[in-house]
């Protein structure tokens, strides 16, 4: 049994938007949806643009039977207008293997959308990257094989390369049990993938016990590239906390820095969760609770930072911070 983990807390520097009630939630969908959480959300042609996740037709006890990608725009970041219909089914993909699609991750990168995505298949679960200049087609350029998701792209290339953080599923190598770490690819041309390194290890962050991954893609700071990640604490004494009969996992949000340069070397890494569910929407309400997930960071002209991320699985939520106070939480190691 992994060992419990101290009592953790958000950083001060973090304030909840509207005490962190949703910026989104399934009241706000005009078709069928129970849980709206996980978004990618960018600033694209003046708007700010998120691709959430949405679940429906719960299973009771368990999972969903229903999953597709909805799409919501702003003009502020915090009110949404949802369109009517859903982004990105399964069907949409026009692969018969494909039978879900989730955890929708964006980045802008030259000039057009990047959409990082989830599916799973008859064999095995899939990692999708996909661009579009309309928010209406999307073309998708390369898939992994099994087992890869959480993946970001970086917002512009680095040495004529474009990055991606990832997070693979090796259980077998990995003893048998969740102990995933994240992981970085380069590719040309954003279709081939490899020169793959080892990033950061959940034995390198001390508020992880089981697995980590990567959350929002990446800033760029004058310091290097500022980057959340996720981090899940294990305690198999847990018992129900939410709608499943056993949920015993806690994600909370990490926030590190890598080297503008060498993107795979972590210059600055904070020894203290960034953000921790606390509110009612984050620990005693929902699917899953005491989940924090990342999926969206927006750096605005005055250095006030927009953090999106799911709460138990179920609601968008928005928390704000100064870039220089991110910053200050990792740059003690960046000697």
């Amino acid at each position: 049994m992994p060992q419990m983990m101290p009592e953790y807390k958000t950083s001060p520097v973090i304030h909840r938007y509207n005490d962190g009630a949703p910026v989104l939630s399934a009241k706000d969908i005009p078709y069928p949806a129970d849980c709206i959480f996980n978004a990618g959300v960018a600033k694209y042609e003046g708007k700010y643009v998120m691709v959430f996740r949405n679940d429906y037709d719960p299973i009771p006890g368990h999972g969903f039977r229903g999953c597709n990608l909805g799409i919501a725009f702003s003009d502020d970041g915090r009110k949404w207008s949802v369109r009517k219909k859903p982004f990105l089914t399964a069907g949409d993909l026009g692969d018969p293997e494909v039978t879900r699609v989730y955890d929708p991750r964006l980045t802008i990168l030259g000039g057009r959308a990047c959409l990082c995505f989830a599916v799973d298949t008859k064999h095995g679960l899939r990692g999708g990257i996909a661009v579009t200049e309309d928010f209406e087609k999307i073309e998708v350029l390369s898939m992994t094989v099994p087992d890869n998701r959480n993946m970001v792209l970086f917002p512009e290339k680095i040495h004529d390369r474009y990055v991606r953080m990832e997070r693979p599923f090796p259980v077998y190598s990995r003893g048998g049990k969740d102990r995933f770490d994240i992981w970085m690819s380069f590719s040309p041309d954003l279709h081939y993938w490899g020169d793959s390194k080892l990033v950061l290890t959940v034995e390198d962050v001390p508020f992880a016990n089981d697995k980590i991954g990567p959350g929002a893609p990446p800033i760029k700071t004058k310091y290097g590239w500022l980057t959340l990640f996720h981090a899940v604490q294990r305690d198999d004494s847990r018992g129900k906390n939410g709608w499943e009969d056993k949920w015993t996992k806690c994600y909370c949000t990490g926030i590190m820095l890598l080297d503008q340069e060498n993107p795979g070397k972590v210059i600055g890494l904070s020894r203290l969760p960034l953000i921790t569910p606390e509110t009612g929407w984050e620990a005693e309400k929902g699917f899953r609770t005491n989940v924090i997930f990342p999926g969206g960071m927006i750096l605005e002209d005055d250095g006030e930072v927009k953090i999106y991320y799911g709460a138990s699985d179920t609601v968008e939520c928005l928390a704000t911070a100064s870039v220089e106070d991110l910053i200050a939480l990792c740059r003690p190691l960046c000697s």
